[in-house]
């Protein structure tokens, strides 16, 4: 029972990443956060948004430190859609009646009750985009994730996370990156 225990503790964000280095980044740079425009109509959320790129920017090395030389501008995209799930495996209701062996009952699956047997899937992007003082881009990515769970802050960690993997020299093309994280 424990090892059961034990894979339910943890579920799996796989993110399409794709990230471009055209020059790289000393270890150990420190950096500041630049917003655009559009980022100022919601300074709470980018503020939120900003303090999960600080971790995940502190564990490749570097350190936000304002003077900075470095600028980085994260982006987050967040949508949620409902899909309709045929198989049935849905927690629902039902009407039923047992007699003896046999049971006659109505299910939530199919038209006859629509909206039943939906289930919201969130579909999330993340951008990360790292200048340097001369206002080059000297590291991009952008990481997506599609998925069932609604914690929006440990998804876009992960994200940022998987974002940043193989920083600061991550391989070219888009690729699957896979971030464990707990339940």
């Amino acid at each position: 029972m424990a090892l059961l225990s034990g894979c339910a503790s943890t579920r799996l964000v796989d993110t399409q990443v794709n990230s471009f280095a055209p020059q790289v980044v000393a270890a150990g740079a420190s950096y500041q956060f630049e917003r655009l425009p559009s980022q100022l109509v919601d300074p709470v959320g980018q503020a939120k948004l900003e303090k999960l790129a600080e971790q995940a920017l502190a564990k490749v090395g570097l350190k936000r430190q304002n003077g900075a030389t470095l600028s980085v501008q994260v982006n987050a995209v967040q949508r949620q859609e409902y899909s309709y799930n045929p198989s049935g495996v849905n927690i629902g209701w039902g009407l039923g009646w047992a007699v003896g062996h046999g049971s006659i009952g109505i299910s939530n699956r199919g038209p006859l009750f629509p909206g039943l047997g939906e289930r919201p899937i969130y579909w999330r992007q993340v951008s990360l985009i790292i200048r340097n003082a001369a206002g080059s881009v000297v590291f991009e990515s952008h990481a997506s994730h599609e998925g069932v769970w609604a914690d929006s802050d440990a998804i876009l960690a992960a994200m940022l996370d998987a974002a940043l993997k193989s920083f600061p020299t991550p391989p070219s093309g888009v690729r699957r990156v896979n971030i464990e994280i707990p339940r």
